[in-house]
C-alpha cells in the first residue's frame, strides 16, 4: 500500500484555507502545475474527489473536509516532532540515560541532578540501579547513555572510560567501641562485619584489603545498599568499610568513622560510548565532571 505524502496533505490544507490553487502554489512557494498533481495523486490514492470547483473557489468535498481534519493534527504532529528534536539537538531537552551503583546513586548523583535541573530542567534523566559490568554492557548495547563504574575496567571497543573520582574507604564502627584511631585488617577481621555483597566491586576491593593480612573473614551479613549498612552499624550489629564522599552529610553519632592502614581507596570512573555526543549527553558529562573534586 502506498503511504500519503505529508507534501501532498501540506498542499491540500493550503489550497483548503486560501480556496484556490494559484494561491496554495504561492504560499508553498511550488508552480501550479505542482500543486495540482499533488491533488491528482491523493484522489488517486484516495480513490475519491477531494476537491470541487464552484464559481471560481475551490472547496473541499465532504472526504475531502474529513482528510483535511486528520491532515492538519498529522502536520502539527509532524512540526512538534521535528521542534522536539531540533531541541534536543540543541541540547535544549533530551532523554539521557544513566547506570550507577547504589553507592554513587546515595550521595554523588543527587548533587549532579540538582545542578542539572536547575541549569537543564527540560533534560530527563532516567536512572537504572547496575553493577559496573551491567553498566558498561548497556551502554555497548546502545540502552544507556551514561555510565559511573568502578575502576579499573578493561578496555571495551567503542567505549570511553575516564577516571572520575577517588574516595577514600573507611571504617564505619559503633561509636560505643573501642577501637583503634587506624583500623588494620588484623583487627577488624575479628570484629562483626558487616559487608558488600559479592556482586559489588567494592566487595572485591574489600577482600582484597584483608587479604594484605593474611586474612579471609566472613561477614555475619552482605547489603548492596551503603545506607542500610550504615543504619546497621549505628544498631551496633557490627563495623563496615564503606566509601566516604568529602560532600557525605555528617554521619550518625552513633557511628564513628576510622582510616585504614594500609589506605584503600574506592575509585571510579565515567563512561559513555565513543564518537558522537548528544548535547543533552554532553551536558550531563559536564556536570558529572565537575564533581570530580568535590
Amino acid at each position: 500500500m502506498r503511504e500519503i505524502s505529508l507534501d501532498r496533505l501540506r498542499t491540500l490544507v493550503a489550497i483548503a484555507d486560501r480556496g484556490s490553487f494559484v494561491d496554495a502554489a504561492r504560499a508553498l512557494h511550488l508552480a501550479p502545475p505542482t500543486v495540482s498533481l499533488h491533488i491528482a495523486e491523493l484522489e488517486d490514492r484516495i480513490g475519491a474527489p477531494l476537491l470541487s470547483r464552484k464559481r471560481g473557489h475551490v472547496r473541499p468535498s465532504a472526504i475531502g473536509e474529513m482528510l483535511i481534519g486528520r491532515a492538519r493534527r498529522l502536520l502539527a504532529d509532524a512540526e512538534q516532532a521535528l521542534d522536539d528534536v531540533h531541541r534536543q539537538v540543541q541540547g535544549l531537552a533530551g532523554r539521557v540515560r544513566l547506570g550507577a551503583s547504589t553507592g554513587a546513586i546515595a550521595h554523588l548523583l543527587p548533587q549532579a541532578l540538582e545542578v542539572l535541573r536547575q541549569r537543564h530542567p527540560a533534560i530527563d534523566i532516567q536512572i537504572a540501579v547496575l553493577t559496573s559490568h551491567e553498566t558498561l554492557t548497556r551502554l555497548a548495547d546502545g540502552t544507556l547513555d551514561v555510565g559511573l563504574v568502578a575502576l579499573p575496567q578493561p578496555p571495551a571497543a567503542g567505549l570511553v572510560v575516564k577516571p572520575w573520582r577517588r574516595d577514600p574507604v573507611m571504617a564505619f564502627v559503633p561509636a560505643h567501641w573501642r577501637c583503634p584511631a587506624r583500623i588494620t585488617p588484623q583487627w577488624l577481621a575479628a570484629q562483626p562485619l558487616i559487608l558488600n555483597d559479592a556482586t559489588t566491586s567494592l566487595s572485591r576491593l574489600t577482600a582484597e584489603w584483608f587479604a594484605t593480612g593474611g586474612h579471609h573473614p566472613v561477614p555475619r551479613i552482605q547489603l548492596n545498599y551503603n545506607d542500610a549498612i550504615k543504619s546497621l552499624v549505628a544498631a551496633g550489629y557490627g563495623a563496615a568499610l564503606l566509601p566516604h564522599e568529602a560532600t557525605t552529610p555528617s554521619s550518625d553519632p552513633r557511628v564513628a568513622m576510622r582510616s585504614l592502614r594500609p589506605a584503600l581507596w574506592r575509585r571510579l570512573g565515567v563512561a559513555h560510548r565513543a564518537g558522537y555526543v548528544e548535547r543533552s549527553t554532553q551536558h550531563v558529562l559536564d556536570v558529572l565532571w565537575a564533581l570530580r573534586l568535590a
